[in-house]
């Protein structure tokens, strides 16, 4: 027999672990509106003060991949997520956003997958949008950006209608819980490699594994000891890093790098506007910790790709991309494709 939704909330009250296919389908009741708000708001929190386990979580991310609308790739190779959980609290501009495109001019292939803001002063989809692109573009046309730009971007709500039975209850009960990790897990292309960050140092050893167990490739989970959801200038960064199908985990240090250390102050922006002239900023190879924390991402995200060799080769071809201009070429490149592929109204 299916266990049963007060099934499911006794065992989560009394800390006890939910099964792979009993969170298989909890999770397809929760997608597909057989699930009333009420138990959800209630599974969800209990989910929580148990605290999730790495085999629920892979569950529930992999019902919502079964549920999204995809995007048809057939050319996998350096495809690669830069996302974050969001979430930190840290206010900064839009760094995984701005190193999306020096990863692409460096090499790689991002497919972007992300949303508006919600706790952050600007999300990926209101800084790209006030940067000129269309960010509403169909499953077919993001495939074509990327094919043409090495660059697609996945507005969330367009490829996780399913949500909708939650999104209410997330919204109201207004704390974290599973549904604010799933979204980073659910790239919509099935970019096999990821550089992920993620709002608590807790996280770096479980999302790191679930990757691992939903079939990544090359994944770099990141925490800036500073509390940021991205490598940090400030000190050091977690990292959790899924190669080979082997983790480890490590710390790196921007001296790594070649990179002075920054107050994470100098990256902090009071709304969307000033966001989008950051990103100007690091993309015009504006002397500062604009764009080295873009570059230090940047080469991250190339090594996570397999462009480079390591995050330190990563970030040289990433200071070239920015220092040639190509970063900044590949973002005019970006909005003029969208706003060419954008659905006739």
């Amino acid at each position: 027999m299916p266990i049963t939704n007060t099934e499911a909330l006794t065992r989560v009250i009394e800390h006890r672990e939910i099964f792979h296919d009993e969170m298989l389908a909890l999770m397809r009741r929760i997608m597909s509106g057989e699930m009333s708000p009420v138990m959800i708001a209630a599974f969800a929190i209990g989910l929580r003060v148990k605290k999730e386990t790495i085999g629920e979580i892979a569950a529930a991310a992999q019902v919502m991949r079964e549920f999204a609308t995809p995007v048809a790739v057939a050319d996998r190779r350096h495809l690669v997520d830069i996302v974050g959980t969001g979430g930190d609290g840290s206010h900064t501009f839009n760094i995984s956003t701005t190193a999306m495109f020096v990863a692409a001019a460096a090499g790689a292939r991002v497919a972007k997958h992300g949303g508006r803001s919600v706790s952050s002063t600007s999300g990926s989809a209101d800084v790209l949008e006030a940067l000129g692109a269309c960010i509403t573009l169909a499953p077919q046309q993001v495939a074509e950006c990327l094919a043409e730009t090495g660059i697609g971007f996945m507005f969330a709500p367009n490829h996780h209608a399913s949500m909708k039975h939650a999104a209410p209850v997330r919204k109201e009960l207004g704390v974290r819980t599973i549904f604010n990790i799933l979204g980073p897990l659910t790239n919509p292309a099935g970019a096999p490699n990821q550089l992920m960050g993620v709002f608590h140092p807790d996280l770096v050893g479980i999302q790191v594994r679930v990757l691992q167990r939903l079939g990544s490739e090359h994944v770099l989970v990141v925490y800036g000891m500073n509390g940021m959801d991205e490598i940090s200038l400030s000190g050091e960064t977690l990292v959790g890093e899924l190669k080979d199908g082997e983790v480890r985990e490590y710390t790196v240090h921007p001296s790594d790098f070649g990179l002075p250390v920054y107050d994470s102050r100098a990256l902090r922006v009071a709304d969307r506007e000033e966001s989008v002239r950051f990103v100007h900023r690091a993309l015009a190879n504006e002397d500062g910790p604009v764009r080295d924390v873009v570059v230090l991402n940047a080469g991250a995200a190339l090594y996570a790709a397999g462009v480079a060799g390591s995050i330190a080769e990563g970030v040289k071809r990433a200071r070239e991309a920015v220092a040639s201009g190509a970063a900044r070429e590949r973002l005019q490149q970006f909005v003029e494709t969208t706003q060419r592929l954008r659905p006739v109204a």
